[in-house]
């Protein structure tokens, strides 16, 4: 199985249940793992062949940065269906970390699934 991973994609976003969450942006960041046959890309080194990450992560920013969902399990939930949906992406797994909600130098957040990883 192939892995392409997006990390560390930092975003400003109205997000949270509280009235103060809901006045001032937080800081989320994700980290993403998309199962992708390469092969024919690396045979061809076409990008018509291969999962376009830039596409996805412009994607994913445009729809976060507009969001505004009350719970990350909604939010991440939301990014895995377009991910699988518009992208044909079999499986993935995606970290959102709400980082230092809790007080600095904390991380909360949640990791999904999606899909049948591929062996």
């Amino acid at each position: 199985m192939d892995i392409i991973f997006l990390n560390n994609l930092k975003f400003d976003i109205i997000i949270g249940i509280f009235d103060w969450e809901r006045e001032n942006k937080q800081t989320i960041i994700l980290d993403i793992e998309m199962a992708s046959d390469i092969t024919l890309a690396a045979k061809y080194d076409d990008i018509q062949h291969a999962l376009d990450y830039k596409a996805v992560y412009d994607r994913i920013k445009g729809f976060v940065e507009n969001s505004q969902c009350y719970l990350v399990e909604t939010l991440v939930t939301e990014i895995a269906a377009i991910i699988q949906n518009e992208f044909r992406v079999a499986w993935l797994k995606i970290k959102l970390n709400k980082q230092g909600i809790l007080g600095p130098g904390t991380d909360v957040g949640v990791i999904i699934e999606r899909g049948v990883k591929p062996a």
